[in-house]
């Protein structure tokens, strides 16, 4: 090349295209026989590429814990101010808010504000140290409940996750029993605050 010749620029492209959700296809036969609830569930989820199966297993489980008609799943930790799950009146106002994992109690109290009711499943790794620091901040929020799941239940799940998702849940008298796969597990429901 010679001197009066324009150098060659090259540009590299850098750009990287964002990874797609993956979809999950759950059925669920629930039996909830503490609250008179008897219904077939099936329900598709978008697994984010960022959430954990952990977390498509506890939203799941919230959306059979607090079923009721017209329950449906948000754009979740997309948008980061809507609930995982809520249920919405005619008038768009929300019925019931459904958060999953632990958190802050300002972000339960705004909702609590607007929402005729709060559900939260509480799970993660830092459950005991949210239930003893953050969890008496809620204990006086009038239409909060708040439910928690044995320890490594929702890891137990997690780890037979599939694409295809087939429970059975059945509960009785504050147990939850999940048949998936031929295996059956068992959790307390543990009743935190309020009432399911």
């Amino acid at each position: 090349m010679s001197s009066s010749e324009p150098a060659a620029i090259i540009f590299e492209d850098t750009r990287t295209m964002a990874l797609p959700s993956t979809i999950h296809r759950a059925s669920v036969e629930l039996a909830d026989v503490d609250r008179g609830v008897y219904e077939t569930l099936k329900t598709t989820l978008a697994r984010h590429p960022s959430e954990t199966g952990e977390r498509l297993v506890a939203r799941l489980l919230a959306y059979a814990l607090f079923y009721e008609p017209a329950l449906a799943f948000t754009r979740g930790i997309c948008e980061g101010d809507e609930p995982d799950l809520w249920l919405k009146g005619a008038d768009d106002r929300v019925l019931l808010w459904v958060e999953v994992g632990l958190p802050e109690p300002e972000r339960l109290l705004k909702a609590g504000r607007h929402a005729e009711r709060l559900a939260l499943l509480a799970c993660g790794r830092s459950l005991p140290h949210w239930e003893q620091q953050l969890l008496p901040k809620l204990e006086r929020v009038a239409n909060l409940t708040v439910v928690t799941l044995a320890p490594g239940f929702i890891n137990r799940l997690a780890e037979t996750l599939d694409r295809t998702i087939s429970w059975s849940i059945t509960i009785t008298d504050g147990t939850l029993y999940l048949t998936t796969g031929g295996d059956t597990l068992e959790t307390p429901l543990l009743l935190r605050v309020g009432t399911r």
